[in-house]
């Protein structure tokens, strides 16, 4: 089954314009990332939502992250694991609804959390990109929205695709007021 179906039209759906650059898009005003996700919620996407601004080490992340994507008691808390089991969440097996049109990781403050572990914060969205190629596969939309209070905040490609900002804040002078 195809990810998205080429006999729709297309040019509304904002998942289908957000994955069409990466499956890992930027956020800076809070009030664009709610519209995005109040429009997935719309259309029936399971929304992931962590605080990452509460996180000042990796043990922080993968404390929270087991627990909103319901990942097994023998997570070993650390990138390798999370790799493994966002595999898993690819596949259904655990953390995403077979039932929904697609699974959405929405992470807020995450500039903070990259101030304090940078390599973490850029191998972890590398992670969910790629583990997002391989959902398409299986027919499964997975992606993530990463909110920053950085509106300058910049990653190096990830699943060997850039992060880009959103369509709505695409332009610097559209982060800035």
């Amino acid at each position: 089954m195809p990810s998205f179906d080429l006999d729709t039209d297309l040019s509304e759906d904002r998942a289908f314009r957000l994955v069409t650059n990466g499956h890992v898009s930027l956020y800076w005003r809070h009030e664009v990332l709610d519209d995005t996700t109040t429009w997935l919620a719309d259309h029936a996407y399971q929304l992931v939502r962590l605080d990452a601004a509460v996180w000042s080490t990796e043990a922080d992340f993968h404390r929270h992250i087991r627990v909103a994507l319901h990942f097994p008691d023998y997570y070993g808390d650390n990138l390798d694991a999370f790799n493994d089991c966002m595999r898993d969440v690819a596949t259904y097996t655990y953390g995403a609804d077979r039932n929904a049109t697609g699974t959405v990781l929405v992470f807020t403050g995450y500039d903070a959390f990259t101030r304090h572990e940078t390599h973490a914060a850029q191998v972890i969205l590398d992670i969910i990109a790629d583990q997002s190629r391989q959902a398409m596969l299986f027919g499964h939309r997975l992606m993530c929205l990463v909110q920053s209070n950085d509106p300058d905040i910049h990653f190096e490609p990830v699943g060997a695709t850039p992060v880009d900002w959103n369509p709505a804040e695409q332009l610097a002078d559209a982060r800035r007021g």
